[in-house]
């Protein structure tokens, strides 16, 4: 839960994309650990860790319970450095987890039941359940947090306001948890539905300037219902660490082709975004309600169910809003050189399913808890799941 990292852009890069008003972007990928046979969560994380190459370290932390462990990519400009840079991660964690006699699962939360885990040992997570209880109970709940370079907080607090709106397709595409401790629990993302309970979860507010936005924090901080600025769960924020805007409320998808298809759409919707906050346009005014209604609904229907139109507040076929969404942003796909492989993602999502959907597609062959494990396990590490 937003400990501290070590990822430094490379100044090289960011002089490369300042000189061509183009966005870095990187992805954190929280993953749960299972055991190496049962598909229940175990705390194998201080072993991964012993078993990681050298190499790999810096880019790897821990996270908030001893059954997950988490991956930052280095920042990148180009789509398919980024998409070498978390399939590489992925297989090298993979193998230490393999070694320390665990799996590697790119999945929202727990999805067999298990003994009690146990948070890290670590002096912040230890006052984060001192003050805050039990809230978040089985294995710890797993996520993608998609990092877009933005050119100075002020604008990046009115991208926020304008992304307001499109973040529910976002959380949709990304649904990865409908399994909870052994059941199925009638939502896409179950992970949503604990990662709720946080007192500052939930979309950012309208904020008039960036001085607003650290009035907030320190608001909230001092009521106590954050420690620090690393608490703030808002969909998304301003990084506490580096200078993006950060889109955090989706599950951990299941693929690192997934993955990368979030981010391309990311730092795309951003660029178009930060175009308007230039021009002068005003965010959209959307109510606080509508907007907690359309998250629900992405965590209960996903992409495969319905989700709300923003601009005529009626239901829709979430599919169609993603369309809609890839084709608003398309201008800025393409002048990142983005377009081509955002386009073959987009159809591979269409054709296999968010990860909710390829879960329950196994159930509803006659599968087990097992065997979505057994298949995740294989997808997380990039190989096939038939073999």
């Amino acid at each position: 839960m937003d400990n501290a990292g070590s990822t430094i852009i490379d100044p090289e890069l960011a002089e490369r994309a300042e000189s061509n008003d183009l966005h870095t972007l990187g992805v954190e990928e929280e993953y749960l650990l299972v055991d190496a046979v049962e598909p229940r969560a175990v705390e194998a994380v201080e072993e991964v860790f012993d078993h990681l190459p050298a190499e790999m370290r810096d880019s790897v932390q821990h996270e908030f319970m001893r059954s997950q462990i988490e991956v930052a990519s280095p920042p990148q400009l180009e789509l398919g450095a980024l998409a070498k840079a978390l399939r590489e991660l992925r297989a090298g964690v993979a193998d230490a987890a393999e070694a320390a006699g665990a799996r590697l699962l790119a999945i929202g939360t727990g999805p067999a039941a298990g003994g009690r885990i146990r948070v890290v040992d670590n002096p912040r997570y230890h006052r984060m359940q001192e003050r805050f209880g039990d809230l978040s109970p089985g294995a710890g709940m797993c996520g993608t947090h998609v990092h877009v370079s933005i050119p100075d907080d002020e604008t990046g607090v009115q991208v926020l306001n304008h992304l307001r709106p499109w973040l529910p397709i976002f959380q949709a595409a990304t649904v990865n948890s409908p399994l909870f401790e052994g059941r199925e629990t009638g939502y896409a993302s179950w992970r949503f539905m604990l990662w709720e309970r946080w007192p500052t979860v939930g979309p950012a507010p309208y904020l008039r300037s960036f001085q607003d936005y650290e009035t907030m924090i320190a608001d909230l901080e001092a009521s106590g219902a954050m420690l620090d600025e690393g608490m703030l769960y808002w969909y998304a924020r301003l990084s506490a660490r580096y200078p993006t805007v950060e889109i955090r409320m989706g599950d951990v998808m299941p693929t690192a082709d997934d993955a990368v298809l979030l981010a391309a759409l990311a730092r795309a919707l951003v660029a178009t975004l930060v175009n308007e906050v230039r021009a002068g346009v005003p965010a959209p005014d959307v109510p606080h309600p509508l907007l907690m209604a359309a998250h629900w609904r992405a965590a209960h229907d996903g992409l495969e169910g319905l989700n709300i139109d923003m601009a005529t507040r009626e239901p829709r076929s979430a599919w169609k809003l993603m369309r809609q969404l890839f084709d608003y942003v398309r201008p800025e796909l393409e002048r990142h050189g983005d377009l081509e492989m955002a386009t073959t993602l987009l159809g591979k999502l269409r054709a296999h399913g968010t990860g909710a959907a390829r879960q329950k597609a196994i159930l509803a062959q006659g599968g087990s808890v097992a065997d979505v494990v057994d298949r995740f396990a294989r997808l997380t590490r990039g190989e096939s799941p038939e073999k």
